[in-house]
């Protein structure tokens, strides 16, 4: 699905003094994420690679949520699915939306006003810096509904936290609130509510009065050391998640949820 910003639903697309502010904007819905706004995320990293007036991208979401992940209501009870690609003998191809935020050239500041789970999280992680409002909460919630997380988790988490912060959050599925996330070394920076995005938009245009090249180049660096590639580990991770949609204790994982009482898993 190809969408210019102009025809975007689900999100916010605005470019001030080149610094690109995107806004997950499905409030009623804590912001979670349905195909139509995975496919908008995709198109917005997409625009902001390809503006030359943007030199630094802040993803943030509408209060009182940043990203609630995936809906579930809507993808995940069977009604609505995920369009997972077809695979091939590689593989299925990443998260589009997950590989155009790792993808962008423009450095990417998250500012979490607020839940990031699921697969908010994971946006969260995708960015090159996060900041934090007093009022966020992570959490890697994959382990709940019977799944694994995406890039990010494999990816990105153990280098900001650690190997065994790492598999706990991802194991566990635990909530952390701001507090803990500053001092496992998720966020840089916890702020009251109100002045999370002014910090966001002062350090934005911080990076934005640098050389562009010199910024772009910064990020090239940082990509040239991270562990891993973000491709090999996105396509194992469909691949994985495709396979345990198939599962019993995932659809047990969804109606618990749904019903609000505590699932029962039986391994299969």
């Amino acid at each position: 699905m190809s969408i210019a910003p102009k025809d975007f639903q689900c999100v916010l697309y605005a470019v001030r003094e080149h610094v690109l502010t995107i806004t997950l904007n499905r409030p009623e819905r804590r912001n979670a994420l349905n195909p139509r706004a995975y496919a908008e995320i995709e198109a917005a990293f997409h625009a902001a690679n390809d503006d030359e007036s943007v030199r630094v991208v802040i993803v943030t979401g509408a209060d009182p949520a940043f990203c609630s992940g995936e809906d579930v209501k809507e993808m995940m009870t069977g009604e609505v699915r995920p369009e997972r690609p077809s695979s091939s003998k590689e593989g299925r191809p990443p998260t589009p939306a997950a590989m155009a935020v790792l993808d962008c050239e423009k450095p990417v500041i998250a500012a979490v006003n607020g839940s990031a789970v699921g697969w908010g999280m994971e946006l969260a992680l995708y960015a090159d810096i996060r900041l934090a409002s007093e009022n966020a909460k992570f959490a890697e919630l994959f382990v709940k509904r019977g799944l694994v997380s995406d890039v990010g988790g494999f990816y990105r988490l153990p280098a900001l936290v650690g190997p065994s912060k790492a598999a706990e959050l991802l194991l566990t599925g635990d909530l952390i609130d701001a507090r803990e996330a500053l001092r496992i070394g998720l966020v840089s920076e916890v702020l009251p509510h109100a002045q999370l995005l002014p910090r966001a938009q002062t350090l934005a245009a911080k990076i934005a009065a640098n050389p562009p090249l010199a910024v772009r180049a910064i990020k090239q660096g940082l990509r040239r050391v991270a562990p891993g590639d973000p491709r090999a580990i996105g396509s194992w991770a469909i691949d994985t998640i495709y396979r345990l949609f198939q599962t019993e204790d995932h659809r047990e994982g969804v109606k618990s949820f749904l019903e609000k009482r505590e699932p029962v898993f039986k391994g299969r």
